[in-house]
């Protein structure tokens, strides 16, 4: 298992641009990460992170989306699997911070947690490719390719909580980020 703030450095040293869409504590973690106009964070709305991620993936075929979900999240909106397969957008990374736990709500255990299985769920939704990495070492030489791929591509973190990141939601769902997001969005468009 990894710790999430390492990963997500790995992906940060990646990322050229990218839509994210991250939910929860992962938010807060890339915001501080990477900060950049066009992360779309998704607070507030458990288990809507791959829906948004979908939608920003139809709407804006020409960026690649990101989306950094978690396992309590995703189980809120299990279907969205299957509907992200069928639309099949190919600019669009799923990844799932799998820790066993509703973080965000004190920790407590998701249900399943020892026995659910996101790989196989996203495999038997249809998703293009699929990936468990719970190694730092394995992401580091695989997250280039992963998130260059033709999606809808899903990855399975196995994370364990990092460093605590300040968790300020006024700053998250001030206005201007909002503003700012928007005018990114519309800003590079082809």
């Amino acid at each position: 298992m990894m710790r999430r703030d390492l990963a997500l450095e790995i992906l940060a040293r990646h990322h050229d641009g990218e839509i994210v869409v991250a939910a929860y504590q992962a938010a807060f973690e890339w915001l501080a990460i990477k900060p950049a106009p066009l992360n779309f964070l998704s607070v507030g709305a458990m288990g809507q992170a791959s829906s948004h991620g979908l939608g920003f993936a139809l709407g804006r075929p020409d960026k690649r989306v990101i989306v950094l979900d978690g396992d309590g999240s995703l189980l809120m909106n299990l279907g969205s699997l299957v509907t992200i397969a069928a639309q099949a957008p190919p600019n669009l990374v799923h990844m799932v911070c799998q820790n066993g736990t509703y973080e965000a709500n004190g920790g407590h255990p998701i249900p399943g947690q020892d026995s659910i299985d996101f790989a196989g769920l996203a495999r038997s939704a249809g998703y293009r490719k699929v990936y468990e990495i719970e190694a730092l070492d394995d992401w580091e030489a695989r997250v280039g390719n992963i998130i260059a791929e033709t999606g809808p591509v899903f990855v399975d973190l196995k994370v364990e909580p990092g460093a605590a990141f300040e968790q300020d939601f006024a700053e998250l769902h001030s206005l201007e980020r909002q503003q700012a997001f928007r005018q990114a969005l519309r800003a590079d468009r082809v």
